[in-house]
């Protein structure tokens, strides 16, 4: 029986819904292709929808039924055998709960990452000192001091991704309240923290609006999510919406048009970038 992943890398996200065409287009149902490879028809659903490593044996056989050309086979196989390695966070497995390694793996593969967070800043924006008060405050639950410095670790080598030479598009939309609750005692945690805002601010592919109190309610006044856009065609786009104990990952049509829509209809009612700016140095100089 083929060995259950607990999270798929993107790549193997992508080849599933390559693999699955692929099938489609040569007529082929999956008990057939099951019946090609002498598995049950479970392992080919499987590997389509990335909850299997993606095993190359398997994958040759497919290819050569399905009539893939030689050279295209050959590509697919060296991308198959790249989407296998182990991501970077897996090194974190002993604190990264399996629901959020995918976040992670989607989060380094996005072009464009557009987030809803009511609560606290987002990670990727997080200084290390505000990250730690949050962690410690019992967010993760009961956990070690060394497992909140492995959980701090894991969010600094998240935020890499915002260096790369070519860096995705993360826009934000905070709630007032994540300005206006400390997560210390110490004011200088929110100080450094609204400074680090207003640095990310300045950077061309971060975009960050605040939805004020005065504003009234709004459609997203539900929980946190984040939209994922991929250069990748075969990959649409994902939402991702978490909850105490585990997370959602939306792909339909439907569900994703309707986040998009929240995030544009509280896009045009949030506060400017540039009016966003002005109530970051507002509230620093209220800490």
């Amino acid at each position: 029986m083929s060995e259950r992943r607990a999270a798929p890398t993107v790549g193997q996200v992508v080849l599933g819904r390559r693999l699955r065409e692929l099938r489609e287009t040569a007529g082929l149902t999956r008990e057939e292709a099951a019946r090609v490879l002498r598995v049950a028809p479970a392992t080919v659903r499987r590997m389509e929808t990335a909850e299997v490593a993606l095993k190359i044996p398997y994958i040759q056989i497919l290819l050569t039924a399905y009539g893939v050309p030689q050279g295209e086979a050959a590509t697919f196989i060296g991308l198959a055998e790249d989407a296998n390695r182990p991501g970077w966070w897996q090194r974190f497995h002993d604190v990264l709960p399996d629901w959020f390694s995918l976040y992670v793996s989607l989060e380094g593969a996005a072009r464009v990452i557009r987030s809803y967070e009511p609560h606290f800043v987002p990670g990727l924006l997080q200084t290390e000192d505000y990250a730690r008060a949050v962690l410690e405050a019992g967010t993760i639950g009961n956990q070690t001091p060394e497992a909140v410095e492995r959980h701090v670790s894991l969010r600094l080598e998240r935020q890499r991704l915002l260096e790369r030479r070519d860096p995705p598009h993360l826009w934000v939309i905070v709630e007032e309240t994540v300005l206006r609750r400390p997560v210390a005692r110490d004011g200088r945690v929110m100080r450094e923290q609204f400074d680090k805002l207003l640095e990310w601010s300045e950077r061309d592919r971060v975009t960050l609006q605040v939805t004020e109190f005065a504003d009234g309610p709004h459609p997203g006044t539900y929980a946190p999510f984040s939209l994922f856009r991929f250069a990748e065609p075969e990959l649409p786009d994902m939402v991702f919406t978490e909850y105490l104990t585990g997370a959602l990952y939306l792909d339909s049509r439907k569900e994703v048009s309707v986040h998009l829509e929240v995030l544009d209809h509280m896009t045009t009612r949030a506060a400017s970038p540039e009016d966003t700016q002005k109530l970051l140095r507002k509230f620093r100089d209220d800490y």
